[in-house]
This record gives structure tokens, C-alpha cells and sequence, in this order.
């Protein structure tokens, strides 16, 4: 395929063709199949969150005191924990007796996959530069230092816990050397765990500072094998699913055996609140496909559409008979509505909330096929809390555990959080907005809505209702005893005539 340029501009080169060209022609028969892209778009899923999502709040993105991965890699304000990771190196390898060459050599077997995890990798990390390896080896480095030093924290933190597993169970396979850090250690000692590792935890959270779970199974993998500890594949990203998880939510759901690897801490923390139920994103682009871009496009231009209305807060939800009820599960997905019963899972709202939400939503956007499931559950609790009241409504219900504080900080939190959201309508809560918003539509429930609303919001209007009642059921009976007198004298009065002799 020639592409050919005429006309001015040619510079003098007599219609000569130009650099651009040639290099546009030379990608298209060096252009992969559609096939081959597809495999190449799947294997990414650590992103670099772009500005139209960051610049809601950007702190939620940044790590604060450790990098994890390339892209924060050499930050100056993540400098000093370096040497921290170094010494989680030295530490692992002196208990692992294995020399750093065969975790080395594990890690560089999967090394092609760990890129490719990765979108928008630097050439600085990736292999095949041209530079002589020098590329990959300090992607190699990277991975194995960073990778020693989280099995290190999640280790350290399992230690110091009350409800701390056997030492096989939370992948540590020398049982004998539970305590090889300084009592007065700055991070992997209890004041470490205590003051530093909540830091290390919410870095963990962000999605630009991820690291492939599988450099952690790798890892794991040659320990055990040295440590005389039959281990399978399998029974090695058991281990690693449930060490991440045990160290980001301590009373996160345990996933089952046999669970995949999860893609990185984020993914597995994720895949856990869903409790490995995905909702299948929709492919329909024809009819009936759609999207809601909140505070995008305003609510009006979809609210006539059979189930694209907005469902009321929970406070007038109330109002129309609708009850709440704390669901069986703390699954996101487990939220359901029957017989006027509006069913929900419970969620701990607290300082990690928010940045662990919008990293979430954040990975749900970038990555193709990962659905939309956190991203629908924050537009539903946004769409039902608009004040403090209505907080302080599922609260009571045990729906919320607030733990920020104030009704009204939870509620600033999803109203704030929810803006610019792109969500698909089809979807399990879009079912049970669609059965909520039927419900309050019926005439009577509309009507208990309306009078519970104008007569029962404030005391001084309930006090004037009982007044009116009250003046309408004396009124009632004044007239019921008036009609009732009236009628027995005049029959007393009519027997009395009957009984009188005629005056002719």
C-alpha cells in the first residue's frame, strides 16, 4: 500500500516521498493481527491513571512512602524506603538459604509477562532496547527487591497480629525464625507495624503503584522448594491471595482454593469485595447500548427512559414503606430488593475508603473486561445518600459502619467520589433500581410518601396535624351527639303528643 502526498509543501523534493510516510507504511505490514492485539491489550492491567481521572483528587493516586513498580520508581519523596527494601532482601535471602541467583532465575522466566503487565512501560525497563540488557536487568532488580520487601511487610504485619496463622499458612516456611529484625526496627518491628506499615497499606491501594502478584508466587516458589514444603502451583497463589488480602482487610472474605492469582494486590482486594462474582460488561453498540457520564450528561436527558430515572435517597425511600435490611453477605454484588425489602451489604466506611474506591474505579475504566462492578455499587450509594439523615438512616440499619466521624463526611464522601462516573444501565443494580423506583410509584405508596413527607418532617407541622385531627374528631363526635340528642327528643316529643288529649 503506497501513500502518496501532492501538492505544495513538497519542498522541492520533486514529489518525493516523505520520512513520515515510509514509517506509516512500514507500521502497517509490521502491524500485528487483530488477534495478536487482543492478546497483547489482555495481558496489560497496571496503569497509568490519566488526568481526566487523577485531577478529581490527586492525592488518592500518589504514593506516600514506598514505590512499588516502575512508574513511581525514583521518586525523591519515596527515596528513603530504598534501604528499607534492600534490607527486606538481605533479610529473606539470609532465611532462605537459596543463593539470589535462583530467585533470579524465577523471576526472569516470567520476566516477558511482568512487561507486559504493565501499559505504557518506559524504555528504560523494558527488555529488547538495544542497550544490552541493562534495560531488563533493572526491570529484574526492581521486581525481585520490591517484590522481597512486600512478602517482608505482609510477613511482619501476620506476626504481630492476634489472630496470626501458622507460619506455613501465612507462606513463611521457616517455622524457626520467626523474629530476625531489631526490636527497635523502623518498619518490620511491632512500633513499625504499628506506625509506618498503614502507610505501606495504602500505597498498596494505588493503581499506579502496583506489583504483578506474580513476582510474589515466584518468590514464594523458590522458598518452599528449598524449605523440603510440597507446594503446587496452585497451593502457592492460595498463599499469596490470602497474604495480600489478610494484610490489606483483615476481615476481607478468604477466597476459596484454587482461586486464580489475582493480577496485583488492587485486583485481588477488588475480587474479594465481590467475592469472585464478576458481572459480564455488556457488548451490545447498537440499540439500547448506552452509558451514564454522571454529572456529564445531566440526568434529564435519560430520566424518561424505562429504567434510567434516578432512585430517591434513602430517607424518602423510607418515607414510601421501603425497609431496610443489612444483607447475609458483605459482598458488593448482594444487594437486593423484595416485598418493600431493600437489602444491603454492610461497608466499613473509614480513611481508606475513598482512595481505595476511586483506585478501584480507576483500574475498572482502564481495564477491558473487568466490568463495572465497584463503579455501579458507588453510583447506587451515591444515588441514596444525599445528607447526613440518610447516612444516619443505614447506619442504623447496620448498612454503614461509619468510622470517619460525621454522617455528613460519609455523605460528602460518595457525592464526591461518584462525579464523572461512566456506568453501564444493564446491571444488577440497574434491576433493583428499576424495581425500587416501580415500587414507589404505586398510588399508595406515593400518597404515604407525600403525607409522611409534609406532615411528619418537623414537629411543629406533626403538632398542627394531631391539632387538626384532634379539632376534626371533636367535631365528628360534637355533631354525632348533636344528631343523636336531636333524634331522641324527637322521639320523645312525638310518644308525649300522641298521648296529650286534643285541646277541641
Amino acid at each position: 500500500m503506497d501513500i502518496t502526498v501532492a501538492g505544495a509543501g513538497d519542498g522541492g523534493s520533486g514529489g518525493g516521498r516523505r520520512t513520515w510516510v515510509v514509517e506509516v507504511e512500514r507500521t502497517l505490514h509490521d502491524a500485528p493481527d487483530a488477534a495478536a492485539e487482543a492478546s497483547r491489550w489482555r495481558r496489560h492491567c497496571i496503569y497509568r491513571v490519566p488526568a481526566c481521572i487523577k485531577d478529581l483528587k490527586p492525592k488518592a493516586y500518589q504514593p506516600q512512602v514506598v514505590s512499588l513498580g516502575p512508574f513511581h520508581h525514583g521518586d525523591p519523596g519515596l527515596a528513603p524506603m530504598e534501604a528499607h527494601k534492600r534490607r527486606a532482601l538481605r533479610h529473606l535471602l539470609r532465611r532462605a538459604s537459596r543463593p539470589l541467583a535462583d530467585f533470579v532465575a524465577a523471576v526472569e522466566a516470567v520476566a516477558d509477562r511482568l512487561e507486559a503487565a504493565y501499559l505504557d512501560l518506559g524504555g528504560g525497563w523494558r527488555g529488547g532496547g538495544g542497550d544490552g540488557g541493562e534495560a531488563r536487568e533493572r526491570f529484574l532488580e526492581m521486581m525481585i527487591v520490591d517484590g522481597c520487601f512486600l512478602l517482608e511487610v505482609m510477613r511482619a504485619a501476620a506476626a504481630v497480629s492476634p489472630a496470626t496463622p501458622a507460619p506455613a499458612a501465612a507462606g513463611k516456611p521457616h517455622a524457626a525464625e520467626e523474629e530476625d529484625y531489631a526490636e527497635n526496627d523502623p518498619v518490620f518491628s511491632r512500633h513499625g507495624v504499628l506506625y509506618m506499615v498503614p502507610y505501606i497499606r495504602r500505597d498498596m491501594l494505588m493503581l499506579e503503584n502496583q506489583l504483578p502478584l506474580l513476582v510474589l508466587e515466584r518468590l514464594l516458589f523458590v522458598e518452599t522448594e528449598r524449605a523440603n514444603v510440597v507446594h503446587s502451583r496452585v497451593s502457592n497463589e492460595d498463599q499469596i491471595n490470602r497474604m495480600v488480602l489478610r494484610f490489606l482487610s483483615p476481615s476481607a472474605r478468604t477466597p476459596a482454593l484454587g482461586t486464580p492469582l489475582g493480577h496485583h494486590p488492587l485486583d485481588a482486594l477488588r475480587r474479594s469485595m465481590l467475592h469472585g462474582e464478576y458481572q459480564s460488561p455488556r457488548r451490545g453498540h447498537g440499540a439500547g447500548a448506552r452509558a451514564y457520564h454522571r454529572d456529564i450528561i445531566r440526568p434529564a436527558a435519560y430520566a424518561d427512559d424505562g429504567g434510567g430515572d434516578i432512585i430517591r435517597s434513602a430517607v424518602e425511600l423510607y418515607e414510601a414503606g421501603i425497609r431496610f435490611r443489612r444483607a447475609r453477605t458483605d459482598s458488593l454484588h448482594d444487594v437486593r430488593f423484595r416485598h418493600g425489602v431493600l437489602a444491603m451489604p454492610p461497608v466499613a466506611v473509614d480513611d481508606s475508603t475513598e482512595y481505595m474506591l476511586l483506585n478501584m474505579m480507576a483500574f475498572e475504566r482502564l481495564h477491558p473486561g473487568a466490568g463495572n462492578d465497584v463503579t455501579a455499587y458507588v453510583f447506587f450509594m451515591d444515588s441514596i445518600i444525599d445528607s447526613a439523615k440518610d447516612v444516619a438512616l443505614l447506619s442504623s440499619k447496620g448498612i454503614i459502619q461509619n468510622a470517619v466521624g460525621s454522617d455528613k463526611a460519609v455523605a460528602k464522601l460518595f457525592n464526591s467520589i461518584s462525579k464523572d462516573v461512566v456506568l453501564e444501565p444493564e446491571s444488577a443494580l440497574d434491576g433493583v433500581q428499576r424495581q425500587v423506583n416501580a415500587y414507589c410509584r404505586q398510588p399508595w405508596n406515593m400518597w404515604r410518601a407525600n403525607l409522611i413527607h409534609t406532615y411528619f418532617r418537623s414537629p411543629w407541622a406533626f403538632m398542627s396535624l394531631a391539632a387538626a385531627m384532634f379539632l376534626l374528631v371533636m367535631t365528628i363526635m360534637q355533631t354525632v351527639y348533636t344528631v343523636m340528642s336531636f333524634y331522641q327528643q324527637a322521639e320523645g316529643g312525638g310518644g308525649g303528643g300522641s298521648a296529650a288529649p286534643s285541646p277541641m
